[in-house]
């Protein structure tokens, strides 16, 4: 995914349920806030069904898998930009503002993407979506967190990650509703400006950051707000601790200076700061590369490389995904606290390559053993028909439906069973209507395949090796693997690491399967896999149940696991208590 809040332990939840009903004036404002992660996850989900239709509209999109690319990825590149702008803004203008900032962006572009005439347009509009994505992806949850008690503040900003896996599985629900309805893919994607529009009302409604407006000398306003918040006997002490954080924030910046330049030459300079940075980012980047997002992103169009070539059920069969990562983002937060965030992201890691390379096999098997292509059904369709490069092709007696689809041409599946021999025509939208009026099955993505539902069954089973732990840890390390002076800049850069890592994979997944095939796609993904998993045993240490000081203690004196620590000697056991 896509950004990730800090998981709470079940006491958390318990004691946020009893405050919560008591005081429904806090899930308000966190679900209100919260709305943020909704439409964050909304716009991961909904591109994925929407792009089937798109391609079907724009024939130029269906032929420009670059095209395709950018139409996915400009919303992970206005993400980048939209998360460096939220960051200043919030602290300029306030968490309220930023949020408010953010649903317009989202309603503009969703509209104009519901309207867009031309491939140009959606790409603009997803570039005002991918900022409102940016800036609610750190605002949202900083919001909630500074407007919620302490005692509960992990489980209430675990809302905001609950949503947005919900809103992937809310897309995919959408993206189905409207399979049959005239416009399909602009619903879809028009259909997000609505709970930006709910978020921008109920935002009017609630107050700013009480922490926020502290530090811009507004006491009274903050004491108001901090009474609907906390029982009274609490305020002043809440008044009193925040105005103890103010000046050790004011001490720390001292220190590490106020420009970011300054704050960015500290940093590196820092080995504490630097072994947390290698740590961080590795998390990160190892959380994209493990191919994650080509999953959301493109889900239903590689249930299409499986051989299922409805988009209703590419559709339907793709919830599995999206109900998968929601659950597991719960196993996450019920567990992370008792076995430690590295012990689950190396298990977790280990299911993703098992998954990865069995998904690599059920392709190549499907694409080796997919129907032949029949000469004098394909002559059926007349001669302007055909695909061009199987008329000249020496050996077209011998070709299949995968060497068909391999020059850039469509497989009409033969009227009978589409495992029996079939048609290999021109990939043009009039001959696709041909195809279809005879009641055939029309094939562009994948080939009909005996044991598609297999590949859906792994990509269910992959989602749930990669949401408990890769899914959800790298974000709960890097809130607690950094010193606190250097907490902002070392989360934030590891944040940009995730969304660059993440537009890489989403521009170049369809041109990685064209060039490589689906197998060998699948295959290079495992690859990256086991250099991360080998990176996280070797640079990750285990954070959980340590204080700030002693994470920092640790960092200082270096972890190394076996076999990296030979060198250490009377050291080694007490460097390495308590990792696997």
């Amino acid at each position: 995914m896509e950004g990730g809040p800090q998981a709470a332990s079940k006491t958390e939840f318990t004691e946020c349920w009893n405050k919560a009903t008591g005081s429904p004036y806090i899930m308000r404002l966190a679900l209100s806030a919260g709305i943020g992660g909704l439409l964050f996850g909304y716009d991961t989900g909904v591109i994925s069904g929407a792009l089937l239709y798109i391609r079907e509209e724009f024939e130029v999109v269906d032929k420009k898998t670059w095209l395709q690319e950018t139409i996915v990825s400009m919303a992970v590149a206005g993400a980048i930009f939209g998360a460096a702008f939220g960051g200043w803004m919030s602290d300029k203008l306030g968490r309220k503002k930023s949020i408010l900032t953010a649903d317009v962006l989202f309603f503009a572009g969703a509209v104009i993407m519901a309207a867009a005439p031309a491939p140009w347009v959606i790409i603009i509009g997803r570039i005002l979506v991918g900022l409102g994505v940016g800036m609610a992806s750190m605002t949202a949850p900083l919001y909630i967190s500074e407007a919620s008690p302490a005692s509960i503040r992990g489980a209430l900003v675990c809302i905001n990650g609950l949503l947005i896996t919900g809103g992937q599985f809310l897309a995919y629900l959408i993206n189905l509703a409207f399979t049959k309805a005239p416009g399909t893919w602009r619903w879809m994607l028009g259909v997000a400006g609505v709970p930006a529009l709910v978020q921008f009302i109920l935002m009017l409604y609630l107050p700013e950051s009480p922490r926020w407006l502290y530090r811009k000398g507004k006491e009274e306003e903050t004491r108001e707000i901090l009474s609907k918040i906390y029982d009274p006997s609490e305020v002043e002490n809440e008044m009193a601790a925040m105005q103890e954080s103010m000046k050790i924030e004011m001490e720390e910046e001292s220190l590490v200076g106020k420009t970011f330049s300054e704050k960015l030459k500290g940093a590196l300079n820092n080995v504490v700061v630097r072994r947390a940075l290698y740590a961080g980012i590795t998390v990160q980047v190892a959380q994209q590369f493990v191919g994650i997002n080509t999953v959301m992103y493109y889900s239903p169009t590689i249930v299409q490389f499986a051989g299922i070539a409805s988009n209703s059920t590419a559709l339907a069969l793709s919830l599995i995904t999206s109900g998968m990562n929601a659950l597991g983002s719960i196993v996450s937060m019920l567990f992370i606290d008792r076995y430690g965030r590295r012990r689950l992201m190396l298990v977790s890691m280990i299911g993703i390559i098992l998954c990865l390379v069995l998904l690599s096999i059920t392709f190549y098997v499907a694409a080796h053993h997919s129907p032949a292509v029949n000469n004098q059904d394909t002559l059926i369709f007349g001669g302007n028909s055909t695909c061009q490069a199987y008329t000249k092709a020496p050996n077209f007696s011998s070709w299949s439906c995968m060497q068909c689809l391999q020059a850039d041409c469509a497989f009409c599946a033969n009227g009978k069973s589409e495992f029996l021999p079939g048609a290999c025509l021109a990939a043009d939208k009039s001959v696709r209507g041909v195809c279809r009026a005879q009641k055939r099955i029309w094939f562009s993505e994948g080939c009909p395949s005996k044991i598609g539902l297999l590949a859906v069954v792994l990509l269910g089973v992959y989602i749930m090796a990669y949401s408990p732990g890769m899914g959800s840890v790298p974000w709960v390390l890097n809130s607690e693997i950094y010193p606190l002076r250097f907490r902002g800049l070392g989360g934030g850069i590891a944040a940009v690491s995730n969304w660059c890592a993440n537009l890489i994979v989403s521009e170049s997944f369809l041109s990685l399967t064209k060039a490589l095939g689906s197998a060998g796609t699948f295959l290079l993904f495992a690859g990256f896999s086991t250099i991360s998993l080998v990176a996280i045993y070797a640079l990750v240490p285990e954070t959980k149940g340590l204080q700030f000081e002693e994470v920092e203690k640790m960092l200082q004196k270096g972890f190394r696991p076996a076999p990296f620590n030979k060198k250490q000697g009377g050291n080694k056991k007490i460097e390495n208590e308590g990792y696997p």
